[in-house]
């Protein structure tokens, strides 16, 4: 997910990324699309959920595995960028993902909690889990994400 946050003009404070990311996320047309909303965030984790709806339907009841794969790249982002202080250029991309479906995400509302493995100068490894509002794993995903 490439990410472009504006920088406010009004203050001189730098920010952390965490308010960046509790800034970007309700901007996100994408994001806002999928309904994808912030549960947590601290240091190296944050959740996220995203609701069952129509629109993220394949067949059936079952969820899209690209909106399962968006929800991943997300969550990501979002941990990738929780625990540093903004940078003076606000950007940052996936430079890789790859995700293991578990178990079909049928009818209900699906959640997503990444972790930080190991963090570089630029690049941040991170794990993430998807599981449905019951607690069925969904899917698990491996993802890349550079800053700067």
């Amino acid at each position: 997910m490439n990410t472009s946050p504006d920088r406010p003009t009004d203050s001189n404070a730098p920010l952390s990324g965490i308010e960046i990311m509790r800034q970007f996320l309700p901007t996100s047309p994408f994001v806002g699309h999928l309904g994808i909303r912030l549960v947590e965030i601290q240091p190296g984790v944050a959740t996220l959920s995203m609701p069952f709806a129509d629109s993220l339907i394949t067949i059936g009841t079952t969820v899209h595995g690209g909106a399962i794969a968006s929800l991943i790249d997300t969550t990501a982002t979002v941990a990738a960028w929780s625990d540093v202080a903004a940078p003076e250029t606000l950007r940052g991309t996936t430079v890789n993902l790859m995700v293991a479906y578990l178990s079909a995400a049928r009818g209900e509302d699906l959640e997503a909690t990444a972790r930080v493995l190991r963090r570089g100068r630029s690049m941040v490894y991170l794990d993430v889990l998807v599981q449905s509002a019951s607690g069925v794993a969904v899917a698990k995903g491996l993802v890349t994400y550079k800053i700067g």
